[in-house]
Order: structure tokens, then C-alpha cells, then sequence
């Protein structure tokens, strides 16, 4: 089979067994140092796919994509649903009235958001139903007063199902024994559990109940938004405003959770560009290897020219050399890093149980997410593959600048 000089020497020299067993140890490390930085690069990367997808999927499948608001209570919220479904980017939308207050039960405080809706549209905006960890959401019923808490919520305050809390909201009443905040009773009929914040501040009622403890009736605040694209939310919101009466108006998440979004992105970038510097570096530790060879191999570079080797053949010759040790330790650190993302989860998980910490209690999500990209694994790839061609090119030009004469004149 035909082969090239070129890539037959190249080869050659790859596969042979160095003299100088430092420039043996400069290759290895040259190759050690792409596998490593290539790793974790992707394994980086991955983890912060993890972060972007449990926001996405958790956090912002608890918390509307957009609401349209009213100043004013609104009492026919069904004609504002079906308003808002007739835009094509809107996928459903259900009512929704919030208000903060301080849930206690068992000597214990905690205060919470809570968010009256209606189960049966809920479940067509949100991923709370999928996500309940005991009861069911349709156990919230018009003015039975039950409430669904977040298992955080529910952890703190020491309740489950069938339990009583006390709901205080920041009002007060006056009665003839003075100014008295305003309580209601509760009974926890479901707890769920997405595995975020969340879960420690939220809490749902029925839409009706709510009302009532707002004192507007069966009318609701706003309509909450589930969108095809949830990056379109400001642009979508702001555009249903513009046939809507003067007192509406619009939230969306970008505005409650868009600088976490931000974080995160930006932190990807920055992580991405640190990390591809350190696989630089290990990239052009090839450069040292190549010239050390190049010295190492001045008689056989002199012999293969008076055979009648061109220029061009010697720098190929030392490109594939190169080439080769760039692409072993790009395919290595490739298949360790996919190796590293697909576990990390798990052994981090592990990692916690053993020691008994929880490193992540300080996150919106409580453990390590991961999502392998292979976008990710190809651009890292070339990225690395590009920067260990690049490398070669002045040890081989040097390696073609050898002239025969001196290089054998003292051997």
C-alpha cells in the first residue's frame, strides 16, 4: 500500500523509542497536558449545561413565563386567558393571584410566597403536578382551604398531609380587642418537591381561597403565560399589552430570574475561555517537544536531504509527528471528559453521602446537574486540534532549515 514519505517517517519517528529520554518525557507530559485540559474543559462545560437546564426546566417550570396583570381585581379572567392564547407563540394559560405571608405551625416561621391557581389549568403552565411528592394538586378545592407546600416549606415548619398551619397575612384587622394581624387556618393537603429553591417558598392555595383572603372575591389578579419560546417573553408581553386596556400590565421571568440566566451564560463563557487557555498552553508544550526532536534528529534530517528529501518533506514530516501527538491527546481527553460528565453527577452525589456534607445547599438547585453537548465535545475538539497544528509549524520549519553539511560535520 502506498503511503507517503512524509507520513511514513513521521510515523516512524512517533512509534520509535527516543535516545533522549527527556525529550520521551516532554512528549508524554505534552500529551498528559491536552488530555487533562481537554477533560476538563468538556466536564466544565457540561456542568454548566446542567445549571442552564435546571433553571430552565425546574425553576422556570415553577414560575410563570410572563403574567398580564390588572391594577384592578379581574373578575372574567377566562375572556384574558383565551386573549392571550389566540397569540401563536402562547401555549397555555392559567389565573393566578399571589400574596406574601408568614406560615407557622409547630412553633415554628417561615415565610412564603403563595400562589392561588386553578389545578386543572395549572397543570397546562406549570410542572408542579408532575412534581408532587405526596397528595395530588386536585385536592386544592374551592373553600376547603387546603394548601400545597414545598418540601422545604414543609420540612421547616415539621408538617405533612392532613397537618394544620396558620397562614398570617401582613394585614391587620381591627376587633374589639384591639389590632390583631389577620390569621386563616390551613390544612396541607399535597407537598412537592422540584429540587430548587423553590421548594423552600413557595406554596399554592385555590384561586378562590385566595381571593377570598385578599378580600376580592372570586376575581384574580392576573393570567399567567406559558410560552413556545420563553427567551421571546418581553417581547410577546409588552406586544399584549397594546390591546388591552390602560391598567394592565405585564412581569416576566427575565425580570425575576433573568440576571441568574445571565450568570450562568456569562460564567460558561468565561469558564469556556480560562480552560481553553490552559489547553493553549498544553498545545504549545508541543513546540518544545518538536524542537528538542528536531536537535535530537539533526544527522537523519541531514541524511534524508542528501537522499534528496525537499524542504516541504522534512517540515511534513515533523507536522504529522506533531499532528499525531495532538491528536492522541485530544482523542484521550475527548473520551475522558465525556467519561467525567456522564458521572459526575453521581460521584459527587456519592461524594456527599460519604462525607455527610451537602455541597450545593447554597445553589438554586441542591446537587451537581450535568448535560453533556456534543456541540460542546465538537468545537473543543477542533479547537484543540486546530491550536496542536498551529504548534507544529515552527518546530517543522526549523527541522527544514538544516543544512546538511554542518549537521554531519561532526558526526
Amino acid at each position: 500500500m502506498f503511503k507517503p514519505v512524509s507520513l511514513l517517517i513521521g510515523l516512524r519517528y512517533t512509534r520509535a523509542k527516543r535516545r533522549n529520554h527527556f525529550i520521551s518525557f516532554i512528549s508524554l507530559t505534552s500529551i498528559l497536558g491536552l488530555t487533562l485540559g481537554v477533560a476538563v474543559l468538556i466536564t466544565v462545560l457540561s456542568v454548566m449545561n446542567g445549571f442552564d437546564r435546571e433553571l430552565k426546566n425546574r425553576i422556570l417550570g415553577m414560575i410563570p413565563h410572563a403574567t398580564i396583570s390588572s391594577r384592578e381585581p379581574i373578575q372574567d379572567w377566562k375572556n384574558l386567558a383565551e386573549f392571550a392564547k389566540r397569540n401563536p407563540q402562547v401555549l397555555a394559560a392559567a389565573p393566578v393571584t399571589q400574596l406574601q405571608c408568614m406560615l407557622t405551625a409547630n412553633g415554628q416561621v417561615s415565610g412564603a410566597m403563595i400562589t392561588g391557581i386553578e389545578p386543572e389549568y395549572e397543570r397546562k403552565v406549570s410542572i408542579i403536578a408532575g412534581n408532587m411528592k405526596a397528595g395530588k394538586l386536585e385536592q386544592l378545592r374551592a373553600d376547603e382551604y387546603g394548601i400545597v407546600l414545598g418540601s422545604g416549606l414543609a420540612g421547616n415548619l415539621g408538617v405533612g398531609l392532613g397537618d394544620k398551619v396558620t397562614l398570617v397575612l401582613p394585614e391587620a384587622a381591627l376587633t374589639p380587642a384591639g389590632v390583631i394581624p389577620r390569621f386563616k387556618r390551613m390544612t396541607v393537603v399535597g407537598v412537592f418537591q422540584v429540587g430548587a429553591d423553590v421548594d423552600g417558598i413557595l406554596a399554592y392555595v385555590h384561586v378562590s381561597d385566595a381571593g377570598k383572603l385578599l378580600r376580592i372575591g372570586s376575581a384574580v389578579q392576573g393570567v399567567r403565560l406559558k410560552l413556545k419560546d420563553l427567551f421571546e417573553a418581553p417581547r410577546i408581553s409588552n406586544e399584549m399589552l397594546y390591546d388591552l386596556p390602560a391598567n394592565y400590565y405585564e412581569t416576566n421571568w427575565t425580570q425575576t430570574h433573568g440576571n441568574l440566566f445571565s450568570a450562568i451564560q456569562m460564567e460558561k463563557a468565561m469558564m469556556g475561555l480560562l480552560l481553553m487557555l490552559i489547553v493553549a498552553v498544553a498545545a504549545f508544550n508541543i513546540v518544545s517537544s518538536l524542537v528538542m526532536v528536531v536537535t535530537d534528529k539533526k544527522a537523519d534530517i541531514a541524511i534524508l536531504r542528501t537522499l534528496g528529501a525537499s524542504p516541504q518533506t522534512i517540515t511534513r514530516i515533523f507536522m504529522v509527528q506533531g499532528a499525531v501527538i495532538g491528536l492522541f491527546g485530544t482523542l484521550a481527553g475527548v473520551l475522558l471528559g465525556i467519561i467525567l460528565s456522564l458521572n459526575i453527577t453521581s460521584a459527587v452525589t456519592w461524594l456527599e453521602h460519604v462525607t455527610g456534607q451537602s455541597f450545593f445547599d447554597a445553589y438554586f438547585v441542591n446537587y451537581l446537574p450535568s448535560e453533556l453537548e456534543w456541540s460542546d465535545v465538537l468545537w473543543v475538539s477542533l479547537s484543540t486540534g486546530l491550536l496542536s497544528f498551529l504548534a507544529t509549524i515552527y518546530p517543522a520549519r526549523k527541522a527544514a532549515r538544516v543544512q546538511p553539511a554542518e549537521a554531519l560535520r561532526y558526526e
